[in-house]
């Protein structure tokens, strides 16, 4: 019975939100709220532009602050007056499979960081090229005389998913069922939408742990060269035996999370500017990776971060309380007007001078980029190099998410 009522309270209180965000986005038109609805799932950049116009730090109806500025987000990323936790707590506060260093402030945030560094390194990760190009050259093997196919399924997810199993050590065997298990966990990023929804991310949760349990304890007794065994060989000195599973699992899930948005938007935006996938398409090899800085900074995936003040301080002119939040707006500020001209049109010849801040800024920059970058720069090369003639082969469906931004399905014809 208590149990019964302890779905029935988390149901009230998820449903009652739902309909706070409906009446104050549709009904009271406020911006925020938008976001987290259909409006900004279909199209946030809409919004961030009216939002812009009023200021570069707004109030939020629930007591925070919100930023569309390049120079604001940038700044508070930065600042080590902020955290991503309230100021006195710890990692001991946190929930046992919550604890990943993207959850930390340092000191625990520097220590997992500077383990997990090393796996992510640029001689690390160029020595995975040879492989992605395998990987992609076989996918691509597999619809090359199909009519046409999904480009999500047969491309963007399958790819970092392969790389991010065989970086961590996780058997073949087992890969696919990681990956299910791990894009559960990964549509909680924008919160929890249904008991239904609950009730799989518990199950994933369990079965995920699970899964790296039986990957510890074979390590442990036959170590190989991944992260996983690193992990293993850590335990009790640089790693707490509690934040094994969760380090693996941030690991996991953004090791392909990011990437399979990345690849799928890009290209999105090709096929929307043809000018430009004709352009990669006559020199893939110079504008491969610009193609990929242009999406990033153009069509992130991910959307926005925030971080708390530890301290009272002032911003913008604007006294920030000790414990209030400020959402930095990471896909406005890549199209902030002050620091891109022509904000709003994708160029893959575009020569910026200021970084995007589609990996976050600070010390929370995203470990994983470098690996995302190649995947993703060695995906559109191959696909342009082998497949000049790719179209649309119907509209493309956005993923149900407002954080992670993405499609879910992207029909493309080859021929």
């Amino acid at each position: 019975m208590g149990r019964f009522r302890q779905a029935v309270s988390f149901g009230t209180q998820l449903y009652r939100e739902r309909l706070d965000f409906a009446y104050a986005g549709y009904v009271r038109r406020d911006q925020m709220a938008l976001l987290f609805l259909r409006p900004g799932r279909d199209n946030p950049y809409a919004i961030y532009d009216r939002m812009r116009r009023d200021g570069t730090l707004l109030p939020t109806r629930r007591g925070n602050w919100v930023t569309t500025s390049h120079r604001v987000c940038d700044a508070v990323l930065r600042d080590r007056r902020f955290g991503v936790r309230p100021a006195g707590s710890s990692a001991d506060d946190l929930p046992p499979d919550n604890l990943s260093f993207l959850d930390m402030n340092p000191p625990d945030h520097t220590r997992l960081r500077r383990f997990a560094q090393p796996a992510f390194s640029p001689k690390q990760i160029a020595g995975y090229g040879p492989r992605i190009e395998a990987t992609v050259g076989r996918l691509l093997d597999q619809v090359v005389a199909a009519r046409q196919f999904d480009l999500m399924s047969a491309l963007a997810s399958p790819l970092p998913i392969a790389v991010i199993t065989d970086l961590l050590g996780v058997p073949d065997s087992d890969a696919d069922e990681f990956a299910r298990h791990g894009a559960v966990i990964a549509s909680a990023l924008d919160g929890i939408r249904s008991l239904s929804h609950a009730a799989r991310l518990h199950a994933a949760s369990q079965g995920l742990a699970a899964l790296f349990d039986n990957l510890f304890a074979l390590r442990r007794r036959e170590p190989a060269d991944d992260v996983v065994s690193r992990v293993v060989a850590a335990e009790g000195d640089q790693v707490k035996p509690a934040e094994m599973v969760p380090i693996c699992n941030l690991l996991l899930i953004a090791g392909f999370e990011t990437t399979v948005n990345l690849i799928g938007n890009a290209v999105n935006a090709l096929l929307d500017h043809r000018e430009h996938w004709e352009a990669l398409c006559a020199e893939p090899d110079a504008l491969a990776a610009k193609a990929v800085e242009e999406t990033l900074r153009f069509d992130p995936p991910v959307q926005r971060t925030y971080r708390v003040a530890l301290e009272r301080l002032e911003l913008e002119g604007k006294q920030v309380r000790k414990g209030q939040y400020v959402v930095t707006l990471i896909g406005a500020a890549n199209r902030d007007p002050e620091v891109y001209p022509g904000p709003d049109r994708f160029d893959i010849h575009r020569v910026p001078t200021t970084e995007h801040l589609a990996f976050s800024s600070g010390i929370h920059y995203c470990i994983g980029q470098p690996l995302a970058r190649l995947e993703a720069t060695i995906a559109l090369r191959l696909l342009a190099e082998r497949m000049p003639g790719l179209r649309r082969a119907g509209r493309p469906r956005r993923r149900n998410s407002n954080t992670i931004r993405g499609p879910i399905h992207l029909p493309v014809s080859a021929n």
